[in-house]
C-alpha cells in the first residue's frame, strides 16, 4: 500500500478570501486507489484532486476502482460537484469505476438536487451500496409519449 498527503497550503493575493485546499491523501491496494478528502469541496479541490487521480492513472495501470472517501467533507458548492463528474470522466476511459463512500448530506444533498447522484455508485464504510450508478445521469431511453 501506499500513501500520500496532499496540497500545500497557499497565501492568497492580497485582497482574496483565502480558497482552502482540502487535505487529500490516497492509499493504493491492488487494483483500488482509495483518496480520502478532509474540507470543503469547491473548486480549490480542483487542483490536488485531479493532480492525484493523473498522476496514478499514470503510474498505476490494473487500477479498477476509485473510492472517493468523503466523510470528512463539511462543505460542497457546484465548483465541487464539477470536481466530481471531471473525476469520474477521468476514469471512464479506462474502464475505471468511480465510488462515494460514505459521503455526508453536505455532498449527496446537491449530487440529488442537480440529478448527478446517479452517476455514481454510493456505499457506505463497511462496502454497503446505498446507490448504484445508473449511467451519465441523463434521461433513460423510454417509450415515446404521443397524445
Amino acid at each position: 500500500m501506499e500513501e500520500t498527503t496532499g496540497a500545500e497550503p497557499q497565501t492568497p493575493p492580497a485582497g482574496d478570501t483565502p480558497a482552502s485546499e482540502p487535505r487529500v491523501t490516497h492509499e493504493v491496494d491492488g487494483g483500488t486507489v482509495r483518496l480520502t478528502i478532509d474540507g470543503e469541496l469547491t473548486d480549490a479541490a480542483r487542483r490536488p484532486l485531479v493532480r492525484t487521480l493523473t498522476d496514478l492513472l499514470l503510474a498505476e495501470h490494473d487500477l479498477q476502482r476509485v473510492e472517493l472517501h468523503l466523510a470528512g467533507v463539511g462543505f460542497m458548492n457546484s465548483a465541487g460537484l464539477a470536481v466530481l463528474v471531471q473525476l469520474q470522466k477521468m476514469a471512464v476511459p479506462r474502464a475505471i469505476e468511480t465510488v462515494l463512500v460514505e459521503p455526508p448530506s453536505t455532498v449527496t444533498r446537491p449530487l440529488q438536487l442537480t440529478g448527478l447522484w446517479h452517476r455514481f455508485t454510493v456505499v457506505q464504510a463497511d462496502g454497503q451500496v446505498t446507490a448504484e450508478a445508473t449511467g451519465d445521469g441523463g434521461p433513460r431511453p423510454g417509450p415515446a409519449d404521443h397524445s
